[in-house]
């Protein structure tokens, strides 16, 4: 064959392989989350999944599209933090009607001033202005006060970085923040592990995916010249998914000492 010919051959290869890479980076991330949607669906129980999840990926994700503003990253990434949004708020959506369908007789806890209705006639005076107790925050009721947090924060922080979109140091800080935030997501189950000497509940074939997930993500990091950031945070977070994997091999093999909890099966990282 001669080389004009098989150029004409690998440049559409090439592309392929690119569409599929850049399809696996938009997508991708999402895919752990889905056996985990089907199962609280089917099971209607929650307990599994840390709704605290979709609280550090909203974050992760907002600030992501905010420091897209200030430097251009390829657009792959940049839908794959519209897609994990989109996932996230699902998966609260799902989250909050099961718990709330199976809590009964509970006083209803809102991230916006409480409605009369929902209150118990004998509790204290209800709040004027927003919930902000640490002890309810992010475990309110309606999936719309969820809503209104997200759309609260991206408000704050969107205004904040219009008013510094010219300051480079504050646009790297905004890109570090982003990943590192996502990057950190498995180290309270790190954590977890390490306090009860065991992995018992977790999902050896999740681990396998998140490990595989972060590695081809930072992979495509280093290969597309992402920013610095998303390497950095990348190879961190693959990090923690290796040591995840060590303890799975040490508490199975070598087991410390009997769990005194209750493990429920996770089907993802938590907090």
């Amino acid at each position: 064959m001669e080389p004009g010919g098989l150029e004409w051959l690998l440049v559409p290869m090439q592309q392929l392989v690119s569409w599929g890479a850049a399809g696996a980076m938009v997508f991708g991330g999402v895919v752990p989350y889905i056996p985990q949607y089907r199962d609280i669906r089917r099971t209607q129980n929650a307990e599994g999944f840390s709704t605290y999840v979709c609280l550090v990926l909203l974050v992760a994700n907002i600030l992501r599209i905010l420091f897209w503003f200030g430097r251009r990253f390829e657009s792959p990434l940049l839908w794959q933090s519209i897609i994990m949004i989109i996932t996230m708020l699902l998966m609260l959506k799902l989250c909050t009607e099961v718990r709330v369908s199976n809590e009964l007789n509970v006083k209803r806890r809102s991230f916006a001033a409480a409605d009369s209705k929902d209150e118990e006639i004998k509790s204290p005076p209800r709040r004027s202005y927003l919930d902000f107790d640490l002890n309810y925050f992010w475990h309110w009721s309606k999936f719309t006060d969820y809503v209104q947090c997200v759309l609260t924060f991206t408000g704050v922080t969107g205004y904040i970085t219009y008013l510094w979109l010219d300051s480079s140091l504050f646009v790297e800080t905004l890109g570090f923040l982003a990943v590192f935030t996502e990057a950190m997501l498995g180290v309270p189950q790190l954590y977890r592990n390490y306090q009860n000497r065991s992995t018992e509940g977790m999902s050896i074939k999740m681990v396998l995916m998140w490990t595989s997930g972060d590695t081809f993500k930072t992979v495509y990091f280093i290969l597309n010249q992402a920013p610095f950031q998303f390497s950095i945070c990348g190879l961190l977070q693959v990090f923690v998914d290796i040591a995840i994997l060590l303890q799975v091999y040490l508490y199975s093999h070598y087991p410390q000492k009997p769990v005194s909890h209750t493990a429920h099966p996770a089907s993802t990282k938590a907090l």
